[in-house]
C-alpha cells in the first residue's frame, strides 16, 4: 500500500498538525546546527520534545474524540485530558532539569512547536491538499429554511 494511501486514512487534521511539527523541528534543528556548541546535546533536548509534541497531539485528539462523545460530561474529560498533558510535561522537564540528560529549554521549545503549528495549519493544509491532489469544496450559500406557517426565510439581507 502506497504511503499516501495510508495517510489518507489519517484523520487530516491531526496529519497536518503532525506535518507542522515535524517541519518546525527541522527548522530548529538547521538553525541550532549554526548556533548550538553542544550538537548531539541540543539534538537530542529538541527531538524529544519534538516526539513530546507529536504525542501530545495524538492525546489531545484522542481526548477530544472520546469528551465530545459524553455531551454534558465533555467539559471534564477534556480537562482531565489537558491536566494530564501538562503534569506529564511538568514530571519530563523536572527530570530533564534534575538529570542534566536534556535542556529543559530545548525540551520545552520542541514540546511547544505543537502550538506553533497550530498557526501553521492552513499552509500545511494547502501542502497536503497537493500531495493528495485535493481541492477544497467551493462554499455555497444555506438553502433557505422553511419558518413556522409555511413561509421561507432567507439568509440574504433584506432589500431596500
Amino acid at each position: 500500500m502506497k504511503i499516501v494511501e495510508i495517510l489518507r486514512k489519517k484523520n487530516r487534521t491531526l496529519l497536518e498538525l503532525q506535518v507542522g511539527i515535524v517541519f518546525l523541528g527541522a527548522v530548529c534543528q538547521a538553525v541550532g546546527a549554526f548556533i548550538v556548541e553542544r550538537q548531539g546535546y541540543y539534538a537530542k533536548s529538541l527531538w524529544f520534545g519534538i516526539l513530546m509534541s507529536l504525542a501530545a497531539s495524538v492525546h489531545m485528539y484522542r481526548t477530544l474524540d472520546r469528551g465530545l462523545d459524553y455531551g454534558a460530561d465533555a467539559s471534564k474529560i477534556i480537562f482531565r485530558g489537558y491536566l494530564f498533558r501538562y503534569a506529564f510535561l511538568v514530571f519530563v522537564l523536572a527530570v530533564a532539569m534534575v538529570t542534566e540528560a536534556m535542556n529543559p529549554l530545548v525540551l520545552f521549545m520542541g514540546y511547544m512547536s505543537l502550538k506553533v503549528a497550530a498557526f501553521l495549519q492552513p499552509f500545511t493544509h494547502k501542502l497536503c491538499n497537493g500531495v493528495f491532489h485535493e481541492t477544497d469544496p467551493v462554499p455555497e450559500p444555506l438553502p433557505d429554511e422553511e419558518v413556522s406557517g409555511g413561509e421561507k426565510a432567507s439568509r440574504e439581507a433584506p432589500e431596500e
